[in-house]
């Protein structure tokens, strides 16, 4: 018996949010946006008549309103939509405990334990909850129904706003072949280019695409692809909250102005090694590699990583370790936009081994007090607030780093 699992997707999630509780501007182009103020003047979200108007996500409010001048944007209330998410979730998990949220306005469910007992089809399933969080929430949903994840989730971007897709192994051909080939879901605009080199145009030319050859032009990315566009995923979904350990842990911040010169340069990536650091020692993990991105004034991008040879969680190890990188990567003297900094190949902290080197600067015991210093730091921090006490980090208010209130800083998307 094959699987019933849905898709189902919030429609302009954060723009529908906020305007319920503004009806006055039903009608009008609307998008939610980032601080101009702290250079975050980009297009979170938009609704549906500013996307006709040609409004695109992640561009600047500047070229949002060339298109649609006049634009109404709204800020951003990232706990307001955490709320919500929530509220939507608990209505899906009426239906199955087998919830699974991809985004915050995202969900994977499957129902095939639900048939019987309901005594409804996937599609019947599917329709309900697009009423039921219209009526319950206010907001509109569009529902993909496949017998696996990857289509599941095609199928929920086929049809918007608040509509039912259905694709059986039976629709797979008519619905999904004549798309582009970067509809396909994880094939992103690079992998796209690649493919349509090999003449590869859309998901059908994907899925009569000879298995050998893609293994050898994309190596594990094409066997996933072409098991994916055949219908052989078999991810499961998981019970709502199963904690799933992350792969890395980031954190970027746009300046308030371009930043440069040593002194600037190690207040930034000390703030944001901080953060990285904090959020590790929560989830109790250390890890391998340390990387920092870097991003010009014009927009280029940097990235330099570094692989260590015992994993950390200090913030003044992986300060070090970005400064020396951004360091062999780019002048101190040139002015740089962003900069994000990333610690990966994690562990959990409590199956670390250590092989102890006579040689090594960082002995077991200098390492051990430093490991103490920072827990004590977090244990401060829970008691008294993030602000009450940092480690060697210099304010700068100029930049955005500032330690007099509850700010933190924020990755551009």
């Amino acid at each position: 018996m094959d699987r019933a699992i849905l898709h189902c997707d919030c429609n302009n999630f954060f723009a529908s949010v906020e305007l319920l509780d503004r009806p006055e501007l039903k009608g009008l182009p609307v998008a939610v946006t980032g601080d101009p103020e702290n250079r975050h003047g980009i297009i979170l979200a938009k609704n549906d008549v500013a996307k006709r108007l040609g409004v695109k996500t992640a561009e600047t409010i500047w070229q949002a309103r060339q298109k649609a001048p006049g634009l109404i944007c709204l800020p951003s209330h990232h706990g307001l939509y955490s709320e919500f998410s929530k509220r939507i979730n608990a209505i899906y998990l009426r239906y199955t405990d087998l919830v699974e949220p991809f985004s915050i306005d995202e969900s994977y469910l499957d129902v095939t334990g639900s048939l019987k007992l309901l005594k409804m089809t996937p599609e019947e399933i599917a329709d309900e909850l697009r009423a039921r969080v219209r009526e319950e929430i206010g907001i509109t949903i569009s529902v993909g129904v496949s017998f696996c994840k990857i289509f599941a989730k095609m199928g929920s971007d086929y049809k918007k706003p608040d509509a039912t897709t259905v694709i059986g192994r039976g629709d797979v051909e008519r619905i999904l072949y004549p798309l582009p080939v970067t509809d396909m879901l994880f094939v992103g605009a690079k992998t796209g280019e690649t493919l349509k080199r090999m003449g590869i145009h859309t998901v059908g030319d994907l899925a009569r695409a000879d298995h050998t050859m893609l293994t050898q032009r994309l190596g594990a990315a094409g066997e996933s692809l072409w098991k994916n566009v055949n219908g052989l995923d078999e991810d499961p979904v998981l019970p709502y909250d199963t904690w799933i350990p992350p792969k890395s842990v980031s954190h970027g911040m746009t300046f308030k102005r371009d930043i440069v010169g040593r002194e600037e340069i190690r207040t930034g990536i000390a703030e944001l090694s901080d953060a990285v650091s904090s959020r590790l020692r929560r989830l109790g993990m250390k890890g391998y590699v340390v990387s920092v991105q870097i991003k010009t004034p014009s927009f280029q991008t940097v990235q330099k990583q570094k692989r260590l040879d015992h994993p950390t969680w200090l913030q003044s190890e992986i300060t070090e370790v970005c400064m020396d990188l951004f360091g062999s990567t780019r002048s101190f003297d040139l002015p740089v936009r962003l900069i994000t900094v990333t610690v990966s190949s994690l562990i959990d902290a409590d199956s670390e081994t250590t092989q102890i080197d006579i040689f090594s600067e960082q002995t077991e015991p200098v390492k051990e007090k430093k490991e103490s210093i920072e827990k004590a730091l977090d244990g401060i921090r829970r008691k008294y607030g993030r602000e009450s006490i940092q480690l060697g980090i210099r304010k700068n208010p100029e930049i955005g780093i500032d330690h007099s209130g509850p700010s933190r800083p924020r990755k551009e998307e």
